[in-house]
């Protein structure tokens, strides 16, 4: 199969063809259809994820189409459309058998424990546990990025947060995971407010349902904070989320709560942040972390999407091919990335052909 490959930590990736995965006893091989570009994938490409050996396939959100099958697998077959969460769940140990698949102390991740979806196919482990079918219908970038971005903003404002509609949430980094919280956010009933030095990403935050935009370009902390104070009114902001991955800006989304607020950490860090815990402490802030979400808990956030009140597709900037993806992942070092999305398309479904008018089958030729 043809994969994005690299053996050196930050050295440019290439694609090659590499040998195909095989179904383990409880596992899938899956034909991977579209997956994301992922600022995590950035992170392990560089080197910041220990768990990381070399040669490396990068690619954790994913859709696909269930190409083999383990011997053990009951609840899937071939054939089947599918997503997964990034984190994969045993099943077995005392942390799924609490319902939190989502640091389940066996798991596996795609991307990182293996080989991942920058790739024609892709190994899944314990499929029973961990597959979510997917509608043939649904948009393949909404359903990609229900695999991650949506599934960690989600599970951290509805679960760990437990946003309530009239609150304010403030979002600080309108990357993909950051306007992925916005429009989450926006659909739970909070009044938002979006903090980014991009105005384009501003832009798309806004379109995304922020009530709010704050540009931090050349602002310093103070200032930002006065911005979001001002924006957020008298009863100041119940919940932050940080979804950039920097000391200071996590800083600014825990300093911004009012009293008794919440906030929640998504932007992963390349090294542990010092931060404000005088202002923990002083105001009885609650500091929460959301690492995705199990199988089981999706589908409140499928709900959602079919409703039409949560639209991940929207999000979706740029579609490149699997070809293009070294060089795309490799621009995310860049300081100010694109706005938006972007979904490396490896194996795009093919469009439902109009019905013929003749009631005869359309020519295929």
């Amino acid at each position: 199969m043809k994969a994005v490959w690299f053996d050196r930590f930050g050295a440019l990736p290439e694609l090659r063809e590499v040998p195909d995965p095989v179904a383990s006893p409880t596992g899938v091989v899956v034909r991977v259809e579209a997956t994301g570009l992922c600022r995590s994938d950035w992170h392990g490409w560089l080197g910041h994820d220990p768990g990381i050996a070399l040669p490396h396939v990068p690619g954790h959100e994913l859709v696909g189409v269930i190409d083999s099958v383990g011997p053990l697998v009951r609840r899937f077959r071939v054939g089947q459309r599918v997503t997964v969460p990034f984190v994969c769940a045993c099943g077995d140990c005392p942390d799924c058998a609490a319902g939190n698949g989502q640091v389940c102390r066996n798991q596996t991740q795609p991307g990182f424990t293996h080989w991942g979806s920058y790739a024609e196919l892709v190994a899944l482990h314990h499929a029973d546990v961990n597959l979510i079918a997917v509608p043939d219908g649904l948009d393949a970038g909404a359903a990609a990025l229900l695999g991650c971005r949506f599934a960690t903003a989600y599970r951290g404002l509805a679960h760990q947060a437990r946003l309530a509609a009239g609150e304010t949430l403030v979002v600080v980094g309108c990357g993909g995971v950051g306007l992925s919280a916005v429009m989450i956010g926006a659909a739970l009933g909070a009044t938002v407010i979006a903090v980014d030095i991009s105005g384009p990403a501003l832009g798309a935050a806004a379109r995304c349902g922020a009530a709010h935009t704050v540009d931090s370009a050349g602002l310093d902390d103070d200032e930002v904070l006065a911005r979001i104070r001002a924006a957020a009114g008298s009863a100041g902001v119940q919940v932050s989320v940080e979804a950039l991955g920097r000391e200071d800006t996590v800083s600014i989304a825990i300093r911004s709560l009012a009293a008794r607020g919440r906030h929640v950490q998504i932007g992963l860090l390349a090294e542990d942040p010092r931060i404000p815990l005088g202002d923990v402490i002083a105001r009885e802030l609650t500091v929460l972390g959301s690492h995705g979400m199990s199988a089981a808990d999706y589908p409140a956030l499928l709900a959602l999407v079919e409703s039409g009140r949560l639209r991940p597709e929207t999000l979706v900037s740029r579609r490149i091919t699997l070809a293009e993806a070294p060089a795309a992942l490799a621009a995310m070092s860049d300081p100010v990335p694109p706005a938006g999305v972007t979904l490396i398309e490896v194996a795009p479904r093919p469009a439902p052909r109009p019905a013929s008018t003749s009631g005869r089958v359309a020519n295929s030729g």
